[in-house]
């Protein structure tokens, strides 16, 4: 079964509120399987434009990374992460 992905482009205009999505999301996410790929860490736009912050997040199926994006509590959480950064999130299919 292929895996599912949850790929975030996210520029975080206030560090310290941001910090809360963070710890929160986190067990949200790993009760739905998911499993940090990348987060943040150095990167490099080779081409085109891009946000300052890359996170992919690994989840057993596609079905999974949707769930555990629709999940409410997660949506409670996203809220801090919408009004703290400027975020672009994808959910794909992979291998």
């Amino acid at each position: 079964m292929p895996k599912g992905y949850l790929i975030g482009h996210i520029t975080v205009n206030d560090a310290e509120a941001y910090r809360e999505y963070v710890e929160r999301d986190t067990p949200i996410l790993a009760r739905h399987g998911g499993r940090f790929i990348v987060r943040g860490g150095q990167s490099e736009t080779q081409e085109g434009e891009s946000l300052s912050r890359h996170v992919v997040i690994e989840f057993p199926s596609y079905s999974a990374a949707r769930a555990a994006y629709a999940d409410p509590e997660y949506q409670a959480v996203a809220d801090i992460r919408r009004r703290t950064a400027d975020s672009v999130i994808i959910l794909v299919e992979g291998t």
